[in-house]
C-alpha cells in the first residue's frame, strides 16, 4: 500500500517540474499574476492520509491498545472564496478511505485480539487560508478551521458488537484542523501541496452491549487524529 501512494505521488509530482523549473529562481518570469484577484475559483485535490485514534482509559491499564494506521487515499473539490488580500475562505469536501488495526491484549485467539476499522470518510471543512506576501511565483500560507466527518462505514445500526467481531463508531464526528502549504503559480495553473493535521474533539466510541466488555468497558474516550497531504489544483 505505501509503495502504491509512493508511485501515485510520483505520477502527480514529476510531470510539474518541467513547469517549475526556474520557479524559485532570482528573476522569474510571473505566471497567473491576476490569478489571486479572483473573487472566487475553484479546485479539486488528490492526496494520502494517516488516521489514528487517541484513547483515553478509565483505568490505566497494564498495556494499551495498540493503534496501527494504514496510508489511505484523498479525493475532493475546493471552493475558495476571498475575503481580504491575505485572508480566504475555503469550503473543501472530500472522501476520504482509510483503516486502522487495532490489537488487544488477554486473548488467547486472534480474531478476538485485533480489530480491523475500515472507514470511508464524507469530510467537510471550512477552513480559514492565511496566506503571506507572493515572492515571484511562490506563496506560502497557513490554513486552520472546523469540519465534520460522516463515516459511511461506522456500523452505527448494527446491534452486533464485538462479541460478534463488529467494531462500531459513531456516523459523524467533529473535529479542528491545522496545517500549512505553498502556492506554487506555473504557467496554466495554481499548484497547492499542503500538510495538515486532523483532531477529532468528540469521543466517537459506540460501547459494546456488555458494559464490562474487555474491548470497550475500560475505554473513557476513542478520539480520531489524522495526517493528511493534499495536492491541490487551482
Amino acid at each position: 500500500m505505501r509503495n502504491f501512494f509512493f508511485i501515485f505521488t510520483l505520477i502527480y509530482t514529476l510531470p510539474l517540474c518541467a513547469q517549475t523549473k526556474g520557479i524559485f529562481s532570482k528573476d522569474p518570469i510571473i505566471n497567473l499574476e491576476n490569478f489571486d484577484k479572483q473573487r472566487v475559483y475553484w479546485g479539486y485535490y488528490l492526496g494520502f492520509n494517516a488516521f489514528d485514534f487517541k484513547i483515553d482509559y478509565i483505568e490505566t491499564p497494564d498495556t494499551d491498545i495498540v493503534v496501527k494506521g494504514n496510508t489511505g487515499f484523498n479525493v475532493g473539490l475546493v471552493g475558495d472564496l476571498r475575503v481580504h488580500d491575505y485572508i480566504n475562505l475555503r469550503f473543501e469536501p472530500g472522501l476520504y478511505y482509510t483503516q486502522r488495526n487495532l490489537t488487544y491484549t488477554g486473548f488467547t485467539r486472534q480474531i478476538d485480539a485485533e480489530r480491523q476499522v475500515k472507514s470511508t470518510y464524507i469530510h467537510f471543512p471550512l477552513l480559514v487560508k492565511f496566506s503571506s506576501l507572493r515572492f515571484g511565483n511562490v506563496r506560502p500560507y497557513l490554513v486552520g478551521g472546523a469540519s465534520m466527518t460522516l463515516n459511511l462505514s461506522s456500523n452505527s445500526k448494527s446491534q452486533d458488537d464485538n462479541l460478534e467481531q463488529r467494531f462500531r463508531v459513531k456516523p459523524w464526528t467533529k473535529n479542528y484542523e491545522l496545517g500549512f502549504g505553498i502556492d506554487l503559480y506555473l504557467e496554466y495553473f495554481k499548484f497547492s501541496p499542503s500538510i495538515r493535521g486532523v483532531f477529532g474533539i468528540g469521543d466517537e466510541l459506540i460501547r459494546d452491549n456488555d458494559p464490562n466488555s474487555p474491548w470497550t468497558g475500560n475505554i473513557q474516550s476513542m478520539k480520531t487524529r489524522a495526517f493528511l497531504v493534499n495536492f491541490t489544483f487551482h
